[in-house]
């Protein structure tokens, strides 16, 4: 975990971020080292050796990796029979904290996969022909991001008997939603209306992965997660209570002061930049809020201005929240807009007295672009969490 009141200040590791996970260079020089792994020696696939190939977990973001962990620990999976393919993204911030979240995977036991997937314009077809010998072969294959282009590309070419999609944040809410009414499958803050010409050319493939996330008489559909979702029919729910990560980090030591979530809504476009810059600001002087745990998609440039307006000490966690909240040094209240946070945090913080409190998004502070469900997915997400306590919306210029 790395703390900085602004992009040019230099990165020191904070208090407890030492634990289990190596540090992120031994992490990066050991995950791209091993671009091949032993999964790769199942070569040719046969129904002899189908029953001995792993379970495969696509995932792109840390999270996805972490609820990949937290599945195979609530189903008593063997560490040899997972193997996580990492399909890396170009961000530097998320490859950081996958490397490390690899290297945790590792330290559990599980096989890796780094796939370079995004890395040229010819990587995609290089990764998909590595990997498609693999998915007709495995009989079960993870998931985290059922949304991603990618995965329903990867999709199409397996033969796995069971799927499980894990959480990806909030989108499976949105997810589970749009599967049981037989929608196309659309990120909640996309603005929506005519499909552009991407859309067209990949609509085949998103129709094929949809059809093999459904539920049928020859495959099974588990949904392994932490929001409150309602099963379509044939699904299965298992709830994720974040065990392991209880059972593997803290508790944390506990702080007198709060600390708050940073969020992508102004880098995805649904809220007003300077709108939510005096959000933050009212918020952590209402609540004496002294440090802000960015989000990995927020910009440098608008992290530096909010540590310049607010004086919060602005801290790049190095694996995800959840995590870095267990570990500690944590605050007695930890405040946050609608996001997933709202729902993980009390869950992994049970029973520690730490305090997760959600600011809802006032109507006035979406932009002009900001889809039409905007509003009515965040309030959602905020009422239907657990074990939060309810703020109003602070009051902005």
């Amino acid at each position: 975990m790395t703390s900085t009141h602004g992009p040019a200040a230099s990165a020191a590791p904070a208090a407890g971020a030492a634990g289990p996970a190596a540090s992120a260079s031994k992490a990066a020089s050991a995950t791209e080292a091993s671009q091949t792994s032993p999964v790769t020696e199942a070569f040719p696939v046969t129904e002899a050796s189908r029953a001995t190939l792993p379970t495969l977990a696509f995932v792109e973001s840390p999270v996805q990796v972490l609820n990949v962990l937290e599945w195979a620990h609530a189903h008593g999976c063997r560490a040899a029979d997972l193997t996580l393919v990492v399909l890396s993204p170009t961000d530097p911030m998320t490859r950081g904290q996958l490397r490390r979240m690899a290297e945790l995977a590792r330290d559990e036991g599980h096989g890796v996969r780094w796939e370079e997937a995004r890395g040229g314009s010819t990587a995609p077809l290089r990764t998909i022909t590595r990997l498609a010998p693999l998915l007709r072969g495995t009989p079960r294959l993870v998931i985290g991001d059922p949304f991603s282009r990618y995965v329903q590309l990867l999709l199409t070419l397996t033969r796995a008997r069971d799927l499980v999609i894990v959480d990806d944040g909030t989108a499976t809410m949105e997810f589970i939603a749009q599967l049981a009414r037989g929608e196309r499958l659309v990120r909640w803050h996309r603005k929506g209306g005519r499909p552009g010409p991407r859309d067209l050319v990949f609509a085949p493939f998103a129709a094929s992965a949809r059809r093999r996330l459904t539920p049928s008489a020859h495959r099974t559909v588990e949904v392994f997660s932490s929001m409150p979702v309602e099963a379509p029919p044939g699904v299965t729910v298992v709830p994720n209570t974040f065990l392991f990560t209880r059972t593997r980090f803290g508790p944390p030591r506990i702080t007198k002061g709060a600390d708050l979530v940073g969020t992508s809504l102004v880098e995805t476009g649904v809220v007003d930049g300077a709108r939510y810059l005096e959000a933050v600001r009212a918020l952590a002087a209402a609540h004496g809020a002294t440090r802000y745990f960015a989000h990995r998609r927020e910009s440098a440039e608008k992290l530096h201005e909010l540590a310049s307006v607010t004086g919060l000490e602005i801290v790049r966690p190095d694996l995800p929240l959840e995590l870095i909240a267990r570990r500690g040094p944590i605050g007695h209240r930890i405040l946050s807009f609608p996001s997933t946070v709202v729902h993980t945090l009390p869950l992994a913080l049970a029973g520690t007295g730490v305090e997760v409190a959600v600011c809802d998004i006032d109507p006035a502070w979406l932009t002009e672009g900001a889809s039409p469900r905007a509003q009515g997915f965040l309030s959602g997400v905020t009422g239907t969490a657990r074990d939060v306590h309810r703020l109003q919306s602070v009051r902005t210029a």
